[in-house]
């Protein structure tokens, strides 16, 4: 049975990827221009910080409802109370070490966005035109842009085809949610393979011997219905010479 783990140290982890996460937004909010005015290029023309603000789910995706905003916080606050829950529990249980890093990964992505989604329409003000409340509207500050290829997609293609196409701008909330994910996919037949213990089998150890059968004892052998073999009476012969001598001395 593996060795339950102190889930502590991944909660830290996951408080130090918010921290990250929350201040890094509060710095583009605060010092950077909205759109391409305020664009900082990092790394050559492919990697730049560009503010923008997102009012859906990750990489710019929306839900197209009056309430989808409301909803989809609600379901955020939801999946951050059960990814909690379920990094700790499979702490206890002593669960791979790199499923509970991805874990922590996955619930810093969570609650980073949980906290735009629900204060920033307050605290910043940025809640969409028209929000029924400030509360649960806030949009998601995003400024990650890995700027590789954009265009207009063929027409061929379903869905998008015929469409603008622009690399999605994100955070680093998005980026843990993603590699976390990632890591589990890659890993899962190392993260949840069954061991005998789990899976209810006795364990077997490599070296067991097979069962040698107890020989049959003495007894068992002489209740044997094989027929006994008869041998000869073997009598020891007698030295004949010296007998006639000794009855012709005595004559």
């Amino acid at each position: 049975m593996n060795q339950p783990k102190n889930p502590a140290k991944y909660l830290l982890f996951s408080i130090l990827l918010i921290s990250i996460d929350q201040a890094s937004k509060l710095l583009v909010h605060y010092n950077m221009e909205p759109g391409f005015s305020g664009q900082i290029a990092l790394i050559s023309d492919w990697l730049k910080l560009h503010y923008v603000l997102n009012p859906g789910m990750a990489f710019g995706m929306q839900l197209g409802h009056e309430y989808g905003k409301l909803f989809l916080t609600l379901f955020r606050l939801v999946a951050m109370g059960a990814i909690g829950w379920y990094l700790v529990h499979l702490a206890y249980r002593g669960a791979a070490s790199g499923l509970l890093w991805a874990l922590a990964m996955i619930l810093a992505g969570a609650v980073g966005n949980v906290i735009d989604s629900t204060f920033y329409g307050v605290l910043l003000g940025n809640a969409p035109y028209g929000s029924p409340t400030p509360w649960f509207h806030g949009q998601v500050i995003d400024m990650i842009f890995v700027d590789f290829w954009e265009g207009f997609i063929a027409d061929w293609v379903p869905l998008w085809g015929g469409q603008y196409y622009s690399t999605p701008i994100f955070n680093i909330a998005d980026a843990c949610i993603f590699v976390g994910v990632c890591f589990i996919l890659i890993f899962q037949s190392h993260f949840f393979t069954p061991t005998a213990h789990e899976e209810g089998a006795p364990p077997v150890s490599e070296h067991e011997e097979e069962e040698v059968p107890v020989a049959e004892t003495n007894e068992d052998l002489s209740d044997s219905t094989a027929p006994e073999t008869e041998y000869p009476t073997i009598t020891p012969r007698t030295n004949d010479t010296t007998t006639d001598e000794n009855e012709k001395g005595s004559l």
